[in-house]
């Protein structure tokens, strides 16, 4: 809502436009009129609408045409003020005020009018007859109020509405031709009524209106009250209720009713605290509350975040298979302005054997987005409406950043839970196979992604030592002349090479010994497509040699060419090399160290299913 309001009274001279402002201040009519009085300014603390207010007044004698033009460029509303007993002021009304403001207000932005009917005193007829067809004209009109300066007769009340025309228009709102909402507004409120409707049921229950009434007005309905409005649509509306429960076009038809009964400020309340600006467009402070990341940090989802995305999941996952099917998935991103997630995000996750995003896939979909772009999550939980389903202040209290990478260093532990591994190797050298096998599958499986459709990332959960982390791989283009600075920013770095191709290997020490020789990362050299026959490598030393001498782990065999899923031992140990990157290389060596986090790995991934399948029937 506007931070204030800039009121304009303009109109022929003699209507009262000075009187009505010093009326108003001193709440009495006043003797000595001037002809112009000076701009006043009404305190926030005592406008109905809690908004500081200036009022501006206009005097043809001591003021030029450029100086009215300037005002009325400047104005939030203007009031064309006539008098009610005085034809020629109202001809001019539509003669000239409207078609002057119009020319000096911009196409797109229309600024709203009030006709002020003043010096009602004096007659005994209202000039409304005259001055509805007016109204019904020029569609910028939002009210008229006929009022007296001398008798105090509806001072207030012109400056109220003047200040309500501002803060809750009508345009944007409704189409008094078609005598219906606009679409921008229906489809506004489409998207109150989806994120409302907290089961997915197409209906607000009784919990649902309850809780939708305390968030916009902060007071829940009583029963009677709730029955009365329930009673309202059924008594319009043949499909308005259901199953005792608000349908959408229910919903609507309420909202079309405040409208049209000057209750608009009801509907933009409700729009407002929805995120919507005046334009029905979701507001940029909304979807894109502050959020301050200092160098070195990540971004991750916290406790709560998870817990509103689980219940997103649930709510749109209608045949409880664990899994998004494409239908499913369309519902659950109705709220959203375009489709956020492409063909791609099916080759980033695990997926089940239908192609379709699991449970698992779609969490770990949002931790990539959070950790990579946390702008556009932010952005993505506003339309979800998170700050108003999980009752927290913005998105940005769904987010956790994480304390300076040099700190865990210092203290040899860390309390991350995602962890960014890039993929390095030469052209078919094997680094796509290795993402995708991340996700569970097999060379058989790849063999029918689409090339348009690949993905350069990979994300899933590990556990390591009892605890679940999230891997992210990242495959780096192979151009050894364009590795930007976020392909060296990670937690640690897989060097892929082909066993069965002689100068695969070279790469990977080339960009080792470039970028990563003297740096604190934690590397690992992948001996892919280990299914094929071991060829010598065409370099000075032989991988294990290499490895040898630069304090690495002996290379790490390994095939996607598998019957069933291929073996996750490989990204478990990356993980905990990541986790703990000062743990020196003779422990990385030992067998005991790799089968204590194996173990923890295989009893927690079970023991998770386990537990996922209990929360599962309780769902």
């Amino acid at each position: 809502m506007r931070k204030d309001v800039r009121i304009l009274l303009v109109g022929e001279p003699k209507v009262g436009k000075t009187s009505l402002i010093m009326s108003l201040v001193s709440e009495e009519f006043p003797d000595v009129v001037p002809y112009r009085a000076e701009e006043i300014t009404i305190p926030a603390d005592v406008t109905p609408e809690r908004v500081p207010t200036h009022i501006v007044d206009y005097s043809e004698a001591e003021q030029t045409d450029e100086q009215l033009f300037q005002e009325i460029s400047k104005a939030n509303v203007i009031c064309i003020v006539y008098s009610v007993n005085n034809k020629k002021s109202i001809e001019k009304v539509t003669s000239h005020w409207i078609p002057l403001i119009t020319e000096n207000t911009d196409k797109d932005s229309r600024v709203p009018l009030i006709l002020v009917g003043n010096k009602s005193d004096l007659v005994e007829h209202s000039s409304m007859e005259t001055i509805l067809p007016i109204m019904n004209q020029y569609s910028d009109i939002e009210t008229c109020v006929e009022c007296s300066a001398k008798n105090l007769k509806n001072i207030s009340e012109l400056f109220y509405y003047a200040q309500k025309a501002v803060l809750h228009p009508t345009g944007p709102l409704y189409c008094p031709e078609k005598k219906d909402m606009k679409p921008l507004c229906i489809k506004a409120l489409t998207r109150i009524f989806k994120v409302s409707d907290l089961d997915n049921d197409g209906i607000l229950n009784d919990n649902e209106l309850n809780f939708f009434q305390r968030t916009c007005f902060n007071t829940p309905l009583e029963p009677q009250a709730l029955e009365d409005v329930k009673n309202v649509v059924r008594k319009n509306l043949i499909d308005g209720v259901c199953h005792n429960g608000l349908t959408l076009k229910g919903f609507l038809f309420l909202h079309t009713l405040f409208i049209q009964r000057g209750r608009h400020e009801t509907t933009w309340t409700v729009l407002r605290r929805f995120g919507y600006d005046d334009d029905l467009e979701l507001n940029q402070d909304y979807l894109f509350p502050p959020l301050k990341i200092p160098p070195n940090c990540t971004t991750e989802l916290n406790h709560n975040a998870y817990l509103f995305l689980q219940s997103v999941f649930d709510k749109h996952d209608k045949d409880r298979d664990c899994a998004l099917s494409p239908e499913e998935l369309k519902d659950l991103f109705e709220v959203f302005p375009y489709m956020p997630w492409g063909p791609d995000v099916n080759n980033t996750v695990s997926t089940n054997d239908q192609g379709w995003i699991t449970y698992q896939g779609y969490l770990s979909q949002w931790t990539l987005t959070t950790y990579l772009d946390v702008q556009r999550c932010l952005e993505y939980l506003g339309y979800l409406g998170y700050s108003i389903i999980a009752e927290q202040e913005s998105q940005a209290a769904g987010i956790t950043v994480t304390r300076d990478k040099k700190i865990d260093l210092q203290k040899k532990q860390t309390q991350r839970s995602v962890f960014r591994c890039n993929v390095f190797g030469d052209v078919g050298s094997g680094k796509t196979g290795f993402l995708q096998a991340f996700l569970g599958r097999n060379l058989m499986r790849q063999q029918m992604i689409k090339e348009e459709h690949r993905s350069y990332y990979a994300i899933s959960t590990t556990y390591v030592y009892g605890q679940e982390k999230y891997l992210l791989l990242h495959e780096v283009f192979s151009d050894f002349d364009f590795l930007s600075d976020a392909d060296l920013a990670c937690d640690i770095v897989c060097l892929v090479y082909d066993v069965s191709n002689p100068y695969s290997f070279e790469y990977c020490a080339k960009v080792f010994k470039q970028y990563f020789m003297d740096s604190k990362t934690p590397c690992m050299m992948i001996a892919a497509k280990s299914d094929l026959p071991e060829i010598k490598q065409m370099y000075g030393c032989s991988p294990l040699e290499f490895c040898r001498r630069h304090r690495m782990p002996p290379p790490q065999y390994y095939t996607c060419n598998t019957a069933a899923a291929p073996s996750r031992d490989i990204y478990t140990r990356l993980t905990t090399m990541a986790m703990y990157p000062h743990i020196s290389q003779a422990d990385l060596k030992t067998s005991t160290f790799w089968l204590r986090a194996s173990v923890g790995a295989t009893v927690f991934a079970v023991l998770g299913f386990a537990m996922y399948r209990v929360l599962l029937k309780t769902r």
